[in-house]
């Protein structure tokens, strides 16, 4: 069946950066906001928007995440004629490869694919970025501008902007020059990694790219310039909203404690929702003496301590006189009694003993960070983890 646009989601990822955290799970299933997780959102939106049929790309540790997505109910992508499709890299007979080798590589291996669907244009999305949007509006942007590629781009600080693709545009916001992480960037209009290409002139490109040895198989080192620089007409599409890139562990933490800020992404607007495929759980409980201020609290927690602004998923204890300040519990997280838990994130199914003391409040310094736990890790009773520190699955503290 021919569709005007679908959505093909790059969503494999290792997020090294977000280390302990993605030992042994991809970035975009990381649990997110309380009772999300990173690629709820991207999926979300497509669904909003009204783009039905979209590709997700995955490749590192992809069990959990493939689960996770199942049959793409929970986003209302489980259509007859379209859906959501998991695409992993993959071989014929006789034929010799490897992982995807990059970003435009992983387009490459699934133009089949996509001609399935004869597509006038295709979105193409990552998977490990916080915000609400309407693809629609960009799709109808990109069609009025008869534009080869659309890129979103967002306004960042210049100290930034040397960590992202930049390109300067017209008066008509056409592009005119592009350039991935520059020294010396020339503008500050950042694209966001999503773009809406002309599939027949994508089709081109990539098939010429995957042809030359020399290349990087990426969009923003080499598609993108490709094309800009053979004539291509070239549209930057302004967004304003909240948007987040959640790849090291600081913009995580930033982001969830985003999350208690209904100015900053609003979750409870019935216009645009945020789905999830969220486990079953009991209503959440505080004990006589528990204190919440200022956070999130998911399905089937046990709150009889303090939390303070916090963000708790699903299952999360915080026992008598324990105190979660300023932290994200993943689900399952147990915090015993007496520990203090501050400024840090704590993994799935990890448990905190007793008098534990894990994290410390910003001291100004460069060395402070936030702490984190990996998941199914045991930190033992009256064990201090200082902030900054790392924990992965496996280590005993």
């Amino acid at each position: 069946m021919k569709k005007s646009c679908i959505a093909m989601l790059l969503a494999g990822g290792q997020g090294s950066r977000l280390y302990a955290l993605t030992q042994d799970v991809a970035k975009p299933s990381v649990p997110f906001g309380g009772k999300y997780r990173i690629i709820d959102f991207p999926l979300s939106n497509c669904a909003n928007s009204g783009i039905d049929t979209v590709g997700v790309l995955t490749q590192y540790r992809p069990l959990k995440l493939n689960s996770y997505i199942g049959n793409g109910q929970p986003w209302d992508l489980d259509v007859s004629d379209g859906g959501v499709y998991i695409l992993p890299p993959y071989l014929g007979a006789h034929e010799q490869g490897s992982w995807f080798s990059g970003t435009a590589n992983a387009i490459y291996q699934n133009i089949a694919f996509i001609e399935m669907y004869d597509p006038d244009n295709v979105l193409i999305l990552s998977g490990d970025h916080i915000y609400k949007m309407d693809y629609a509006e960009m799709l109808r942007a990109h069609q009025e501008n008869d534009a080869a590629c659309t890129i979103a781009v967002q306004q960042v600080s210049m100290a930034e902007a040397t960590r992202m693709g930049i390109m300067s545009v017209d008066e008509h916001d056409l592009i005119t020059e592009f350039e991935e992480k520059p020294k010396q960037p020339k503008s500050d209009l950042a694209s966001m990694g999503i773009y809406i290409f002309n599939w027949k002139k994508l089709k081109a490109a990539l098939i010429a790219d995957e042809n030359d040895p020399n290349s990087s198989k990426d969009f923003g080192k080499n598609i993108i310039p490709n094309m800009l620089g053979a004539g291509e007409r070239m549209l930057a599409y302004r967004f304003r909203g909240y948007w987040r890139d959640v790849g090291t562990i600081t913009s995580l933490w930033d982001a969830n404690m985003d999350m208690l800020s209904t100015d900053q992404i609003n979750l409870f607007d019935p216009d645009w929702p945020i789905s999830s495929r969220s486990p079953i759980c009991p209503p959440h409980y505080a004990g006589k003496d528990a204190k919440i201020i200022h956070s999130i609290v998911t399905e089937g927690c046990e709150i009889y301590g303090e939390v303070e602004n916090s963000v708790l998923s699903s299952s999360v204890k915080v026992g008598e006189g324990a105190k979660v300040l300023y932290s994200v519990l993943m689900p399952g997280a147990v915090v015993e009694d007496g520990a203090v838990v501050e400024y840090a994130i704590i993994g799935e199914n990890t448990v905190v003993g007793r008098g534990a003391h894990i994290g410390a409040a910003p001291d100004g310094t460069d060395s402070w960070s936030v702490a984190t736990c990996g998941p199914d890790i045991t930190i033992r009773s009256g064990a201090v983890v200082p902030a900054a520190a790392m924990i992965y699955t496996g280590e005993e503290v």
